[in-house]
């Protein structure tokens, strides 16, 4: 077993992490329905990777994401802290308030109202225990209803979780409008035993496995939770050193907005510096995921996105997060080292190794996408593909770049997904016929099972998008110019990770900010990091370390650092 624990701090990861659980989900559904696609029924992924399984105490066996999601108190919405399968019941009040007698300050929110997609689910749940009759409930009904009514992550999933993954940040709740910098965060974990009770969630999850390969960390970082995310990832890294830790910073394109005075400018630049030097102290690979916009990108070619709902982009990352992570469960053949419905599995240290072990020692890794991967991926794979990481230097050329490409459900014709040989020899003339400077090293893993597509997924698809993904001669006659999951049933994804001097901008404007705004004399933003905690000593250790870092990928700034 080469189990991986998934950990998501934060709403936008949350988010994502919604979207991502519900493709997992759309695809143990497939893989046991005997009508489905044999593409999906003979997928060659071994979900135990994700997944564990648990029994209630009536004896009920269940199969639940190995996870664990920290957020605020009152941001699941409709759903129960305890998930759904268990229902043992839980005391109103935490276990410190058993032994206070004073007075207690309660704060109650109203129930949040089920959306349709949430009865449907109910709905289904207890017809299959016989207790009532189903409502009918229509699909375009529920799909309609979703892009209006998706307030919170639990609003769109369709997974059930433990008890011991859903945890809520006590005092803090949704209505903290000010929790948007790294030192309004700084204290939390420490606080009320919050850091105790979330390490011991972690432990029931990390000490059941039989080999655990890795740690996914998603943290929204765009404000306080960065630095509860720091905190624990330095727990983390105290308590089970041998687990390497793969790193994901993700931002909405609504948290990128420009703020509003030149004093918030200074505290957001300061918080990106601080955040960043802090996070990746603790992890094996860093990959920062969010752009300011969705819109307009290439990756607006064939589907509309709507920067202002979370709902949307951050369906786009849980797709690229689930492609380029798809070498973790892939499940070989024993008669060789590749079957024909997978190509090359990894597990999370080799991918560390190999990018940040060959050469330069960068662990500043850009995630890039393809959705949907065209079907001549010899043609056109490398242009369509779009960085997902912000801040990065286009059409970069750099002799030391090291690549690891994964695709999903390549289509040979409209209707026909290609064989893992016919993807690799398209890939290898894509880089050949290129006229850009090739990677010094190019890992390629192929599944031809492509990314499901479920029911509660956005509707952001084009009218050129047909049911498989494969991009259309000719656009779709229908009333709405975009389109959803009972339109397109399943997607082509390409995703690629790199570790490239592209990232250069990405490091250069944090160690700057940091230098300029916080560490120099009579700096605009001093006020600002004292207030956070930090101490010149601290922030200088901190520029250090960025510059070792922007010197692993560019020696022209060791040298020029050494002469000033």
């Amino acid at each position: 077993m080469r189990e991986i624990v998934t950990i998501q701090v934060g709403d936008f990861a949350n988010f994502i992490g919604s979207h991502f659980w519900n493709f997992q989900d759309e695809l143990l559904g497939l893989a046991s329905d005997p009508e489905s696609d044999p593409i999906f029924r003979n997928q060659n992924l071994d979900m135990d990777v994700l997944y564990r399984s648990g029994e209630t105490q009536q004896g009920v066996s269940t199969y639940t994401p190995r996870l664990l999601s920290v957020n605020f108190k009152g941001s699941l919405g409709s759903m129960s802290s305890r998930g759904t399968l268990y229902n043992e019941g839980s005391s109103s009040r935490s276990d410190s308030s058993k032994t206070w007698f004073g007075d207690v300050d309660t704060q109650r929110s109203e129930p949040r109202k089920k959306n349709l997609f949430l009865q449907s689910l109910y709905e289904e749940e207890v017809v299959k225990v016989g207790k009532e009759k189903a409502t009918e409930i229509e699909d375009k009904d529920i799909v309609g209803c979703l892009d209006e009514e998706v307030e919170c992550w639990t609003d769109f999933s369709k997974s059930h979780y433990h008890p011991q993954s859903l945890y809520e940040l006590s005092g803090l709740w949704t209505d903290s409008q000010d929790f948007n910098n790294y030192g309004i965060g700084k204290d939390v974990f420490s606080e009320a035993s919050r850091g105790e009770e979330i390490c011991d969630r972690l432990r029931f999850f990390v000490e059941e496995c039989d080999h655990i390969q890795g740690i996914k960390f998603l943290v929204d970082d765009s404000g306080g939770f960065s630095a509860v995310a720091a905190d624990f990832l330095e727990t983390i890294a105290d308590d089970y050193t041998n687990i390497p830790v793969l790193l994901y910073s993700v931002r909405t394109p609504m948290s990128q907005m420009s703020a509003s005075s030149s004093k918030k400018t200074v505290s957001n630049k300061l918080h990106d510096a601080i955040s960043f030097s802090r996070l990746s102290s603790f992890c094996k690979l860093f990959t920062p995921i969010g752009l300011p916009y969705l819109s307009g990108s290439k990756a607006s070619k064939f589907l509309n996105f709507g920067d202002e709902k979370p709902y949307r982009s951050s369906a786009v990352y849980a797709a690229a997060l689930h492609s380029s992570t798809i070498p973790f469960r892939m499940q070989p053949s024993s008669s060789s080292s590749d079957s024909s419905e997978v190509s090359n599995a990894m597990d999370v240290n080799t991918l560390v190794q190999l990018l940040t072990g060959r050469g330069r020692q960068n662990m500043v890794a850009i995630l890039d996408s393809a959705m949907p991967a065209p079907k001549q991926l010899e043609k056109t794979l490398l242009t369509d593909l779009q960085s997902l990481t912000p801040e990065v230097t286009e059409d970069e050329e750099d002799e030391q770049a090291i690549e690891s490409m994964c695709i999903l459900g390549a289509l040979r014709t409209e209707d026909k997904e290609a064989s893992v040989s016919e993807v690799k020899n398209a890939v290898d003339a894509a880089y050949e016929q290129s006229k850009k400077t090739k990677p010094l090293f190019c890992n390629l893993s192929v599944s031809r099972c492509p990314l499901p597509v479920p029911l509660p997924f956005p509707s952001i698809f084009g009218n050129l998008v047909g049911r498989k993904g494969e991009i259309l001669s000719s656009p779709v006659v229908s009333e709405s110019l975009y389109r959803g999951s009972l339109d397109v049933h399943s997607l082509p994804v390409a995703a690629r990770w790199r570790s490239s001097t592209a990232i250069l901008p990405f490091l250069e404007s944090r160690m700057g900010n940091l230098e300029r705004l916080g560490i120099q004399w009579g700096a605009m933003g001093s006020d600002v990091v004292r207030s956070w905690g930090f101490g010149r000593e601290e922030l200088q250790e901190m520029r250090e370390n960025l510059s070792k870092m922007v010197s692993e990928l560019s020696p022209q700034f060791l040298i020029s650092s050494d002469s000033d």
